[in-house]
């Protein structure tokens, strides 16, 4: 509706400040975060939103980063635009997931460390909405390179951050062939939204599932 379309430039332009100066908002901004354990397919959802695959792919942890993806809906071209990147336009979509890669690397280092700073990344396009997601960290229980021998409980007060909020949807993302019952997704967002008004759960990799 056009009060929401209002208020989405706004927040963007809250979370764009904030990340800038290398931190999380203080304030309880309106967002999407995107959560689930390691190989769960979150960024088969956010790539969805998007119709586009630019999130880096590999085994154990990929996301070391928040990555603060907004999306605005235009009547041109499609490109992508970095805060830390200001005025260049990247129209190749395998470029924008080198410089997701290389811009996390130059945060956290190139052997698996985590930084809770995150990368602001924008995309136009005319296939979008107006919508704003976070991507953030999957659980991990086994520390690997750089990773603090914490690394578990690092990620889950930094995930916790984002989405301990009133104001933040939570969308829960666990593949087919995992037990509900014990899903990393699902257990992070009871915890902080017992009810599950802000959850939505997601499951993915349903080729996988159990016939």
């Amino acid at each position: 509706n056009e009060g929401m379309d209002n208020l989405i430039p706004v927040v963007n332009k809250l979370q764009d400040a904030f990340a800038s100066l290398g931190m999380q908002s203080p304030i309880d901004l309106p967002q999407i975060a995107v959560v689930g354990g390691q190989s769960a397919g979150k960024s088969s959802v956010l790539e969805n939103f998007v119709g586009k695959d630019f999130l880096p792919r590999g085994s154990g942890i990929v996301t070391r980063r928040p990555l603060i993806l907004q999306l605005f809906h235009n009547k041109g071209a499609e490109y992508g635009e970095f805060l830390h990147a200001r005025g260049k336009k990247f129209t190749d979509f395998d470029q924008i997931r080198k410089e997701i890669e290389d811009e996390t690397d130059r945060m956290t280092g190139s052997n698996k460390g985590i930084s809770d700073i995150p990368i602001s990344l924008k995309i136009y396009s005319p296939h979008v909405v107006n919508l704003t997601l976070v991507d953030l960290p999957g659980l991990t229980k086994v520390p690997v390179g750089d990773q603090p021998k914490d690394v578990e409980q690092i990620i889950r007060s930094m995930i916790d951050g984002f989405i301990e909020r009133e104001n933040c949807l939570i969308l829960a993302v666990t593949p087919a062939n995992a037990d509900l019952a014990n899903s990393d997704a699902l257990k992070l967002a009871k915890s902080v939204d017992p009810t599950g008004v802000r959850t939505i759960g997601v499951i993915t990799k349903l080729d996988l599932m159990d016939e």
